[in-house]
C-alpha cells in the first residue's frame, strides 16, 4: 500500500513553494519533492498541486509516497560536491567541510548529494564498517547544517571513532545565530529528546525522550536574534535546534522549529543558521588531540553582516 504522509504547514514555511516545503518538512531532496508534484502526488488541504504553487501556513500538506515493491537501496550518489572542502586527510581519517544542503550519508528519501559519494567521486577509499549506506560515516550533521565531519577511512579508525563519540571524549563546537537574547546568557539545557509524537520527522522535548545536554555561551547579542558558541556534551538527532527552540529562541532560519520567516527574509537566509566551527579528538592513529576548524560559509557570513549593519 502506499504511504500518506500528512503534515501541517508551519508558519515558518507561508508562501514557500510547495516542493520547497517538501523538501524542508520531510528531509527530502527538492528534486524528488518537484517529482512527486509532477506526479500528482501533492495536495493542500485535499486539492492536488503543481510544485511550483505556494502554501499557507495551517494548511494540510500530504504527500502520497509510491508503494514499494521490495526493500529499497540507499546508495551513495558518486558525483563531485562543489563547496566540500578536505580540511584534513591521512591513512586512517578525512575531515570534511560540510556544505547545506548535502546528506552526511545516503537514506531512503533523499535523492541529493551526500558525503559517502562526494568522497568516493574524489577518489577517496573509507572504512567499509558501519552499515551499507553509512559506511565510514561515525558523526552526522543535519543536511541544512555546515561545517566539519571527521569520516573514518581504515577499520581501526571507525571503532576507536565510534567508540569516542559514545564516551562522549570528542570535542564538538557549533556557532549559531538564534532568535531573542538567551536568559541565562551562558549556560546548559539537559532535556530528553525524542521524535515529536505527532509529527515523525521532527523532534522534541519529551520526557521518554533520550538524555541530551547541550552548553552554550553568548558570543554577541544583536536587536532581534544573539550569536552563541554551544558544545554539545551528546549527540541527538536535531539537538541543538531542538533544545533552542524549547527555549523559544530558535535558530534563526530554522521554520521546521518555530523560527520567524521575516527574519530570515531580511538576512537572505534559506537555512537554519548553524554551523559546526571545531572537532576535536584523539586521532586514532597517533593518540594525539588534534583540532580542526572551520570559517563561517558565505551566507552565513552575510547574514552575520546584515544583522550587525
Amino acid at each position: 500500500m502506499s504511504e500518506v504522509k500528512a503534515l501541517p504547514v508551519p508558519e515558518g514555511l507561508e508562501g514557500e513553494r510547495v516542493d520547497a516545503a517538501i523538501a524542508r518538512l520531510l528531509g527530502f531532496s527538492r528534486t524528488r519533492a518537484a517529482e512527486l508534484a509532477a506526479e500528482g502526488a501533492v495536495s493542500v488541504d485535499g486539492k492536488v498541486v503543481a510544485k511550483s504553487e505556494r502554501v499557507s501556513a495551517g494548511s494540510w500538506l500530504e504527500v502520497t509516497m509510491p508503494e514499494r515493491t521490495g526493500p529499497r537501496e540507499a546508495k551513495p550518489r558518486v558525483e563531485a560536491i562543489p563547496g566540500m572542502r578536505i580540511v584534513h586527510d591521512d591513512s586512517e581519517i578525512v575531515v570534511v567541510d560540510k556544505p547545506a544542503g548535502v546528506a552526511a550519508h545516503p537514506s531512503v528519501g533523499w535523492d541529493g548529494p551526500d558525503v559517502v559519494g562526494g568522497l568516493a567521486a574524489a577518489g577517496y577509499r573509507i572504512s567499509t564498517s558501519g552499515a551499507p549506506e553509512r559506511q565510514g560515516i561515525v558523526q552526522r550533521l543535519d543536511v541544512g547544517t555546515s561545517g566539519l565531519m571527521v569520516v573514518a577511512k581504515s577499520e581501526r579508525a571507525y571503532t576507536l571513532l565510534k567508540q569516542a563519540f559514545r564516551d562522549r571524549t570528542v570535542d564538538k563546537t557549533y556557532h549559531t545565530l538564534v532568535q531573542g537574547l538567551p536568559d541565562p546568557i551562558e549556560g546548559t539545557i539537559s532535556a530528553p529528546i525524542g521524535r515529536h509524537p505527532g509529527h515523525d520527522y521532527k523532534f522534541a522535548v519529551m520526557n521518554s525522550g533520550r538524555a541530551s545536554v547541550t552548553h552554550y555561551e553568548l558570543l554577541e547579542a544583536f536587536r532581534s536574534a544573539s550569536l552563541l558558541e554551544v558544545h554539545l556534551e551528546t549527540g541527538r538527532t536535531h539537538q541543538i535546534r531542538v533544545h533552542f527552540s524549547a527555549m523559544h529562541h530558535p535558530c534563526v532560519g530554522d521554520p521546521l522549529y518555530g523560527s520567524d520567516p521575516k527574519l530570515a527574509k531580511t538576512l537572505r537566509l534559506d537555512r537554519q543558521w548553524l554551523h559546526a566551527v571545531e572537532l576535536g579528538f584523539e586521532h586514532p592513529g597517533s593518540g594525539e588531540h588534534v583540532t580542526f576548524t572551520s570559517p563561517y560559509p558565505e551566507d552565513l557570513a552575510r547574514a552575520l553582516d546584515l544583522i550587525r549593519g
